[in-house]
């Protein structure tokens, strides 16, 4: 599966998930799937994986739709890691919305973790595992100053989040 960073914001980055998921049968990719309307896709990719994947998808969406963005992509197993990972399961219960995962491109080192977390002000909560930080935001994200922006500075890599609720669905779309 890939997730797209910091795509359809406001005059920024639009794209139709039927372009996406059309780009990925032209590609030669089986069973393309979108959720929401903010760049998850799943889809079957039997030769390439990880790094190299991530490239390809990002230069072909470059050339064909004129979209530059970064591609976060996992395969199921990684994902099944991803859920069964997360530090935070009573809020994954009680309030999914405001647990985010964070998905980057490359794995931070812990002295980024230690700079990222003495960069909070608020009351966020953060764990990283590997490519993957947890975030709980118990005041929303909206109003955080927790931000994309400060989160990719702090670990030095790229990052694109998605919240709890469409970590599962995601899972399950991947599992059908």
């Amino acid at each position: 599966m890939a997730l797209l960073r910091a795509i359809n914001l406001p005059a920024h980055n639009k794209v139709t998930m039927s372009d996406l998921r059309d780009l990925l049968a032209q590609l030669g990719f089986g069973d393309p799937r979108s959720l929401l309307q903010s760049g998850n896709l799943v889809f079957q990719s039997p030769t390439r994986t990880g790094a190299a994947l991530e490239r390809f998808l990002e230069a072909e969406a470059q050339k064909r739709l004129g979209l530059s963005t970064d591609f976060m992509v996992r395969t199921a197993p990684e994902w099944d890691t991803v859920v069964a990972h997360n530090p935070f399961t009573d809020e994954a219960k009680r309030d999914p919305a405001h647990l985010l995962v964070m998905f980057l491109k490359d794995a931070p080192d812990a002295q980024a973790v230690k700079l990222l977390s003495a960069a909070i002000t608020g009351r966020e909560v953060v764990r990283a595992d590997g490519k993957h930080v947890y975030i709980v935001y118990p005041d929303g994200v909206g109003r955080s100053r927790l931000t994309n922006a400060i989160i990719e500075k702090k670990l030095g890599t790229r990052a694109t989040g998605r919240n709890w609720n469409t970590v599962l669905k995601l899972g399950a779309l991947a599992a059908v």
